[in-house]
């Protein structure tokens, strides 16, 4: 039986991200996280351990079926693969920043400067979109570093927290683009490979919806059942189970995250006492 190529970072935040992943996705790894490649024990998967700006080449080429990368870095390299679903993890920003304390006019600052990047095809075309005419200074590194030693009026990079910006002076003034963790694909898999990824990605979103909803648990008087579960539509409907006590039930249902301390507010103004909420692990739809 052939096996579900996957490349993933062999190292830094998004390699524990997507090893993280996997394991919750009930996959098992053999043999270790720091080697070339690691064989899962209970699914036919092989992960490819990567340096993260060859994922996208090595996912293209069909060296790995399928990949997890940042989307920064698909978008930067052009590759021609699948972008099969975002992940929800490594979130940051694609910011264009600037010292900190100068008076900054708006995105015109940067017309005949030069700007530091570790992303110059995505500035440039930035840039063009906005009639920008600015010198794209490349830089494999420390890109923060540019405007104090008076390489560039201004950075392009990643941003998380702004951390690293505030340490070294500088402030965001443009948001260009907000980016990921993404499943990436080859092409025209093999119909036997692309059935073991839709099996994973069937995994994947029961854990992203497990993520994005509680199960609530609540006591409630009987003839408050109907208006509540209104509130409460679960999955289909609530499950109604009678108390002890006389005139009194348990309602059981899930809650989406967005929305859980407004339906929490009207819940208690229908009466709902005894609330309760628990982590959903893993939630099929």
């Amino acid at each position: 039986m052939s096996k579900l190529k996957i490349a993933i970072q062999k190292s830094g935040r998004l390699s524990e991200k997507s090893l993280s992943l996997l394991k919750e996705s009930g996959i098992s790894l053999s043999n270790g996280t720091r080697k070339l490649k690691s064989v899962a024990r209970n699914f036919p998967l092989e992960v490819l351990f990567l340096r993260n700006s060859d994922i996208p080449k090595y996912v293209e080429q069909g060296v790995a079926d399928v990949g997890i990368i940042g989307e920064n870095v698909l978008w930067e390299k052009k590759s021609i693969v699948e972008n099969r679903m975002p992940l929800g993890f490594a979130k940051c920003r694609m910011c264009l920043a600037v010292p900190r304390g100068m008076d900054y006019p708006g995105i015109e600052y940067f017309q005949g400067k030069t700007v530091a990047t570790s992303y110059p095809n995505i500035l440039k075309k930035y840039f063009t979109k906005n009639n920008i005419k600015a010198e794209v200074e490349t830089i494999n590194g420390s890109v923060e570093i540019a405007p104090g030693i008076g390489l560039a009026a201004g950075i392009f990079d990643i941003v998380s927290t702004g951390s690293t910006l505030l340490v070294n002076g500088l402030q965001e003034v443009e948001t260009v683009l907000k980016s990921q963790a993404t499943l990436i694909a080859t092409p025209n898999l093999p119909e036997e490979k692309n059935a073991l990824l839709d099996k994973l990605i069937f995994r994947i979103k029961a854990l992203q919806t497990a993520k994005s909803n509680k199960y609530i648990l609540l006591n409630a008087p009987n003839d408050a059942i109907e208006a509540i579960s209104n509130v409460l539509p679960g999955m289909k409907s609530p499950t109604v189970l009678p108390l002890a006590e006389a005139g009194w039930s348990s309602l059981h249902s899930v809650v989406n995250e967005d929305n859980f301390w407004e339906v929490i507010d009207q819940l208690k103004q229908l009466g709902a006492e005894g609330i309760l909420v628990i982590p959903i692990e893993k939630m099929i739809v």
